[in-house]
């Protein structure tokens, strides 16, 4: 037996939903297990994504041996450009996760320089002392994978996000007998996804959907408009199957939903019937019970296609009284807010909203439940188990669903949060030294305006640019805005030396507020978006400085 440390380090994910991202050390050799973000809470002005610090991975640079990805959702993939921006490593994913992967580094302009590697389940790749063997699991997107990492003292496996769905819409089924040979074999540590544990029972087959999509289509008299994730290809097969099934034709609205369906479609995941799409800008121009829109904004995203289409402000599309509107999409907690205030601007316009739990269901969850994870325990028997993927509430209860499974030989349960590690030798595994761990905001989604700390990047931006106020009365009732915009400015310029400047300022927020419609004027999030983004527009190129605008709307 060796000497050498095998080191669990998670760097994001753990204690919270997003920022998956965990290292796996073994002397001086390195694997990266996904490199995830997470959107901004509201606080974070001028925040747009949020990523883990990888610190303790540019520390080790040259020790990292490869990135390693279980499926393409963002809080799995979103942090890549930041990390690949550290540190030239590889990166191995199956063929529709690296498909992701490449739009989001074409965005950042490092195509050319990543090395990708396909891989597929059942394949086995060796990096350094690691042997991790890739295992089919079904989710809410295609192509996941666990993964079987074998160690030279014994073997890791790392679920990802999972659940066991016994009847998949791709007929591609959870690879249980893989789980069940390693756990005959003998399983060092188990880390599995914790999301659903607080549920009962088992979580519903995908095609638990197929009943409602089709009394959706069979019953709507008009245009039917429906929201889902735009990764999740088998929500979009079922929707595509039943358009075509009760002669609808499909448009697809937003631009994640256009290139997700355009990057499954050319890997096959997608298929599409010859002459059922329709292009969004003929969409009003046909007859309403002949189409299906699906949008992209299932989380009342300010400037989403459906929150635009909510505030009937979209170029392609408009919802009208008799139309149904169906979101096939869980809210995720701390986005309830912005998704009730979109779905009443779209009852506002006469459309029949379908949502939440209903019989049949309009959405399953991709995340298993209790007595799904309970059977990946039972399967993989491991010695060790760390709950991942989840609030630190979650990996408690699933630790605790762990330690009651007493017949087999499971001597300790870790519940451990981003930045503790653990360690694992040949005397045992116990909790190691902490390591740097954290969040990183990104501003304006570019390379180069990476903030380690909020209030340092506020303070410096206030130092260098100042802030500017633009002031807005608004009737609450009508939408009318009440006198002129007030701009309130410090630390920007001087308002005698450029008063011009502030005085066009204000002819900017009064020609944003008179191009949108009365409702966009009462609904507060939107107004602030447009407003700062054609404030921020024109100040930086008056100016070349981009002061801290915050809008500030009174409703009267």
């Amino acid at each position: 037996m060796t000497d050498k440390k095998l080191q669990i380090v998670p760097l994001g994910g753990l204690g919270e939903f997003g920022m998956n991202c965990m290292a796996v050390r073994y002397g001086d050799d390195i694997i990266v297990l996904d490199a995830g973000m997470m959107f901004p809470d509201a606080e974070l002005m001028g925040v747009d994504i949020v990523t883990p610090d990888f610190t303790y991975l540019e520390e080790n640079a040259k020790h990292v041996r490869g990135l390693i990805l279980t499926h393409g959702h963002e809080d799995h993939i979103g942090g890549i450009p930041f990390l690949l921006a550290l540190m030239k490593i590889p990166v191995y994913g199956t063929a529709f996760t690296l498909a992701l992967v490449e739009r989001r580094l074409e965005e950042h302009e490092m195509l050319k320089e990543a090395k990708l590697h396909r891989v597929k389940a059942g394949e086995t790749l060796a990096l350094g002392p690691f042997s991790i063997e890739f295992i089919h699991v079904t989710h809410s997107t295609v192509s996941c994978v666990a993964l079987a990492i074998t160690t030279p003292l014994g073997v890791i496996m790392h679920t990802g996000d999972f659940k066991v769905d016994p009847s998949p819409t791709d007929n591609e089924l959870f690879d249980l007998h893989k789980f069940a040979e390693y756990g005959k074999r003998g399983v060092l540590l188990l880390m599995s996804d914790s999301t659903n544990v607080d549920r009962p029972g088992y979580t519903e087959s995908e095609r638990a959907v197929a009943p409602r999509l089709a009394e959706l289509f069979m019953r709507a008299p008009r245009r039917i408009v429906i929201s889902c994730f735009s990764s999740s290809i088998h929500r979009l097969q079922q929707i595509i199957d039943a358009a075509d099934e009760y002669g609808r034709k499909v448009a697809f609205i937003g631009r994640s939903m256009n290139t997700a369906t355009e990057i499954a479609h050319g890997l096959g995941f997608l298929t599409i019937p010859n002459g059922i799409l329709l292009r969004p800008q003929d969409l009003m121009q046909t007859a309403p019970s002949k189409v299906c829109a699906i949008v992209s904004g299932t989380q009342g995203e300010p400037m989403s296609a459906l929150s635009r289409v909510a505030v009937d402000n979209h170029k392609h599309l408009s919802i009208e009284t008799g139309d149904v509107v169906a979101l096939s999409a869980r809210i995720i907690p701390g986005n309830e807010k912005a998704i009730y205030r979109m779905m009443n601007h779209i009852a506002r316009r006469g459309a029949d909203l379908v949502y939440g739990p209903m019989n049949p269901p309009i959405h399953v969850s991709g995340h298993g439940s209790a007595e799904e994870l309970r059977l990946i325990l039972n399967l993989v028997r491991p010695k060790y188990f760390v709950p991942v993927h989840g609030e630190y509430r979650q990996m408690t209860k699933h630790a605790q669903l762990a330690q009651h499974l007493t017949h087999y030989n499971l001597e300790a349960t870790f519940v451990l949060e981003s930045g503790e590690t653990l360690e694992i030798d040949k005397k045992g595994a116990r909790k190691g030294e902490p390591v740097t761990v954290g969040r990183i905001c990104i501003d304006s989604g570019t390379l180069d305006e990476v903030v380690e700390d909020m209030v340092i990047r506020d303070r410096r931006h206030l130092s260098e640019d100042g802030f500017v106020l633009p002031i807005i009365a608004i009737n609450k009732h009508t939408g009318v805005c009440e006198g002129l915009p007030e701009i309130v400015s410090r630390g920007f310029m001087s308002l005698d030396d450029r008063s011009d400047v502030i005085e066009e300022a204000r002819k900017i927020v009064m020609k944003t507020l008179n191009s949108s419609s009365a409702e966009e004027r009462t609904d507060l999030g939107v107004m602030q978006e447009k407003i700062r983004a054609d404030l921020k527009r024109y100040l930086t190129k008056e100016t070349s400085r981009r002061p801290l605008i915050m809008p500030v709307i009174l409703e009267v």
